[in-house]
């Protein structure tokens, strides 16, 4: 029994250092409750994102969220809750997309990113929605896991490295046996040739989904934690700032083969 005493003070001890930690990334002016039998957290929502700090506003106004579950908990990755089927769910049923979905506009910005306690809106599949619209009609919490500074910079080198190889392939590769023939025939035209091809590589990288992590994500992902697989794909509309015991607690649960929590998880949504 002491020994569980003691693992549980360490346990809050971690939660209240990694709380220390989070400031809102951006400025914000608006903060909300989400209220549920595992307990309390409240958290702010970005003025970065202004469709999506709006949106759930008005939603939870409209007490949209209030007695919908967090039905999907992902250990080590996320929760996510508000789904309109998941009100009055039967026990053991499966929950996705609600039929109140509320369809808004993507907005990425690298100074909203999915670190530990980050608030997300989901979406549906990119074979449906190439332009990665949200829908703001439920929302996830990240958990996610601590990563190392080299894991970082493998992850960056697994997105880059081909797109610079692509870009190689389109505007040098075609080219190499002419370049070869100048080479040797005029070697000044050759080098300014080639810096032509490199400039064009360079810019066209500049302005392609290449990966670069902030300082700041980098001290976050590698401290705190989150899920930076998830950048760029998913927005990040604010960020808990009080209660992520209570975030951890609920990924902790036992879920079923859909990663439904076997106790439910009802929540109330209020802006404060």
């Amino acid at each position: 029994m002491r020994l569980t005493h003691r693992l549980t003070a360490l346990a809050a001890l971690a939660i209240a250092a990694a709380l220390a930690t989070l400031s809102p990334a951006v400025a914000q002016s608006v903060k909300f409750e989400i209220k549920t039998n595992m307990g309390v957290m409240r958290g702010v929502l970005y003025d970065a994102t202004p469709g999506h700090r709006d949106a759930f506003v008005r939603l939870a106004k409209e007490k949209h969220f209030d007695g919908t579950l967090f039905y999907r908990v992902v250990k080590g990755f996320v929760i996510q809750g508000g789904s309109s089927d998941s009100r009055n769910a039967r026990p053991g049923q499966h929950i996705g997309y609600g039929d109140e979905a509320v369809n808004i506009d993507s907005e990425f910005t690298p100074k909203c990113y999915h670190k530990f306690g980050a608030l997300c809106a989901p979406r549906q599949p990119d074979k449906v929605n190439v332009f990665k619209t949200s829908d703001v009609s439920q929302f996830y919490i990240v958990r996610g896991q601590v990563y190392t500074d080299e894991y970082l910079t493998k992850y960056e080198q697994s997105i880059n490295v081909p797109i610079r190889n692509g870009l190689k392939k389109l505007y040098y590769t075609p080219h190499k046996a002419e370049l070869q023939a100048l080479k040797e025939s005029d070697p000044s035209a050759y080098k300014a040739r080639m810096r032509e091809i490199r400039d064009q590589i360079e810019m066209e990288f500049r302005v392609s989904k290449y990966k670069k992590f902030t300082d700041e994500q980098r001290k976050d992902y590698t401290t705190i934690g989150g899920a930076p697989q998830l950048d760029g794909e998913y927005t990040v509309f604010g960020e808990i700032t009080e209660g992520l015991d209570v975030l951890v607690k609920i990924n902790n649960m036992k879920v079923d083969a859909n990663s439904r929590p076997l106790k439910d998880v009802r929540m109330t949504v209020r802006i404060l």
